[in-house]
């Protein structure tokens, strides 16, 4: 049988190695907590980049705007459309323009509307 001083001190080892693991724990929690907000910082960004929003026009006689999601022109607040959701804001507005900055056409795969026109009513429809 150990004497008491013999428990003391064992059970001190074992709290100071229990104490280590749980610095270990704590350190792997704050690791993993950082990589889910770098995933999910990620996402937003692809969702953002794979996404498109419409600028209401800016005067009466003015027309809406397509930009994608991660334009510069226009960052108001907005909800993100899809490319089904693009085909219906085409047919909702068909005096709807593009941005000649981040230039939509290209990841809808449509062709770049000519000079002084707007785009087709919808853009997936063959001409």
């Amino acid at each position: 049988m150990l004497s008491t001083s013999e428990r003391l001190a064992r059970h001190r080892v074992l709290r100071e190695w229990l104490a280590y693991q749980l610095a270990l724990a704590d350190r792997t929690i704050r690791d993993l907590e950082a990589q889910e907000a770098e995933e999910k910082r990620r996402r937003e960004v692809a969702r953002t980049e794979t996404s498109f929003t419409i600028q209401p026009a800016r005067a009466v006689e003015g027309h809406p705007v397509l930009h994608r999601g991660a334009c510069e022109v226009y960052r108001a607040g907005y909800s993100l459309l899809d490319r089904e959701g693009v085909a219906a804001a085409f047919q909702d507005s068909p005096d709807l323009e593009m941005c000649d900055v981040c230039r939509p056409w290209g990841s809808l795969g449509i062709d770049k509307p000519l000079p002084g026109t707007r785009a087709a009513a919808d853009p997936y429809e063959p001409a």
